[in-house]
């Protein structure tokens, strides 16, 4: 039996999926790294991805495609670009899969366009041919799907979502270096920022906030009835809607999937962004649908095993 890898590379461990060539997902490992730089970072990986395949009486043999994602820029050749959040060598980890997969194709591919491909491939975007999915967690990520082929575009950047400029009078900074992205308003940082700041206009002691990305305690405070909560909601829904409507204009997409860590609360924002969405849109996109992803976490695994799988 031949099988498939697809890697979610993250920041001190990486999620691995191993998958048939049919897109069943058979068992998942979770191995610890430390910075991915060395031949020993390398053997580590290498060791938990054996003891994921041996689970299923299988070999390094066994494998026909290794697919990777990484929280950062790759072109359409494979190329990675700045990863500003862990730190990997991209050609060392890629020849040393490369030396214990003799067998199989070897692909990176950027977290949120896996993600995209994943949906596109076996979740809510199933033969679907013109998709875009945008991920709602810490920041904002996205993946742009045309006639079923992934857009990473000259320099890797296709999809990057949320760095579209919403606001050129804000003052505060993306944490690209530049101002008012979609990002800054969409992401978990932005809606715990906005309702902060909402609570400051009205002078009102906002709820208990754990944390810069507590989007929980926010919601939570939009269940009980709080009026900032519902101001700040209010905003980041406006603006991703009508950041939908720009992109609609252009990509012109049958659905856009929204997941990640935010995307939980999609029955409160779903209509209220689908609302903002049809206001702004050009009218011949206005029968765009907009829906919650359906792989959640997993869907980066998906979309790498799958790039993978198409790699040359």
């Amino acid at each position: 039996m031949a099988y498939v890898l697809g890697i979610d590379i993250g920041g001190t461990s990486i999620k691995a999926g191993l998958f048939d060539e049919a897109g069943t997902l058979l068992d998942i490992a979770k191995i610890k790294t430390t910075e991915l730089v060395n031949e020993e970072a390398y053997r580590i990986v290498c060791v938990g991805l054996d003891k994921l395949l041996e689970g299923k009486g299988a070999t390094p043999a066994d494998v026909v495609a290794v697919g990777l994602d990484v929280p950062g820029p790759v072109d359409a050749d494979g190329k990675v670009g700045v990863l500003p959040n862990i730190t990997l060598d991209a050609d060392g980890l890629k020849d040393a899969l490369r030396a214990h997969f003799t067998d199989a194709t070897l692909a990176f591919v950027n977290d949120a366009n896996a993600a995209a491909m994943g949906e596109v491939w076996q979740g809510g975007a199933k033969d679907v041919d013109n998709c875009v999915m945008v991920t709602l967690g810490t920041g904002v990520g996205g993946g742009v799907i045309c006639n079923g082929k992934l857009v990473a575009g000259a320099f890797g950047a296709g999809g990057e979502i949320g760095h579209i400029n919403m606001n050129p009078d804000e003052t505060l900074h993306c944490g690209c270096g530049k101002t008012g992205h979609l990002e800054q308003y969409a992401s978990a940082k932005g809606i715990v920022r906005a309702y902060r700041e909402a609570c400051e206009r009205a002078g009102q002691e906002p709820v208990a906030i754990e944390h810069d990305t507590d989007t929980i305690s926010v919601f939570n405070a939009l269940a009980a009835g709080d009026p900032c909560a519902e101001e700040a909601i209010d905003q980041m829904t406006e603006v991703l809607g009508r950041a939908l409507a720009i992109i609609s204009a252009i990509v012109d997409p049958e659905v856009v999937l929204v997941g990640g860590g935010v995307a939980g609360a999609w029955n409160v924002l779903g209509p209220k962004v689908t609302t903002a969405f049809r206001k702004y849109c050009f009218p011949a996109c206005a029968a765009m649908r907009i829906s919650a992803a359906t792989l959640g976490n997993e869907a980066g695994m998906y979309g790498a095993a799958y790039c993978a799988m198409q790699a040359e």
